[in-house]
């Protein structure tokens, strides 16, 4: 059996390190983690995972993470998480109204869910392009959907992962024409049970609060379930299409 490769980024969230712990123990597979912090990869759990410490995601940075996945021959990268993401930190907060908006916060967000997912797709596609099939997810957010906003607010989040899905939906249509091997999909997980969304789960209905481990579950098995069709894909946590 031909041995395949998952590649995880931003691999130091919860929802990045259950993805690994279940993507570990799969036969004839491959693992490659990209973190500014590995700490939680330095295990005998992870021992024959290929481990990446970047000290920012800059371009360079992005690049030189890239060009060291080029060189360790990885074979038959067959799927790609791109986990990145930012709502809130110490100086940023969703915005509530008009008033609450901040250029400096907006362009925090803006690269944090936005641009730097976009860096490491134009990275990395030279090296997925081929003949065998490569799944590549983005984590995105049902509010990122400008069909679906009827409550409004959270201004800087929605814009930036709105950004996120048009440009994941001009790539497809460019990958279509010359690597068609590479599928894009834009995932939303839910209301997951980790830092991101602690201090908003007061309002989660009963049963939709999610654990990191069936959220990566539930994304290994619509990955696995989804075809290349030169198209890209807004799922949510349940395989379910949402508007653009």
């Amino acid at each position: 059996m031909t041995t395949q490769t998952t590649v995880i980024i931003g691999a130091n969230s919860q929802i990045a390190k259950a993805l690994a712990k279940q993507v570990i123990g799969y036969p004839d597979s491959q693992l490659i983690v990209v973190s500014r912090n590995i700490d939680f990869y330095q295990s005998d759990e992870f021992s024959q995972a290929m481990l990446i410490q970047v000290n920012n995601y800059q371009e360079s940075e992005i690049d030189m993470a890239v060009e060291r996945i080029k060189q360790a021959n990885a074979l038959q990268i067959h799927q790609v998480f791109i986990c990145h993401g930012v709502l809130h930190n110490d100086h940023c907060q969703p915005e509530k109204r008009l008033e609450d908006f901040s250029a400096e916060a907006f362009t925090e967000i803006l690269t944090a869910n936005t641009i730097t997912p976009m860096l490491w797709l134009k990275a990395l596609v030279p090296l997925l392009t081929g003949k065998h099939p490569c799944k590549v997810v983005v984590f995105s957010a049902r509010v990122g959907s400008i069909a679906d906003n009827r409550i409004g607010g959270w201004y800087s989040y929605r814009a930036s992962k709105a950004a996120m899905n048009m440009l994941l939906k001009s790539a497809a249509v460019e990958l279509e024409r010359r690597a068609k091997n590479i599928k894009l999909i834009s995932f939303h997980p839910g209301t997951t049970d980790t830092p991101l969304s602690k201090p908003f789960q007061r309002s989660v209905p009963d049963g939709k609060l999610f654990t990191s481990a069936f959220v990566a579950q539930r994304l290994l098995q619509i990955v696995a379930d989804t075809t290349v069709d030169g198209a890209a894909s807004f799922v949510d946590w349940q395989g379910q299409d949402i508007p653009w």
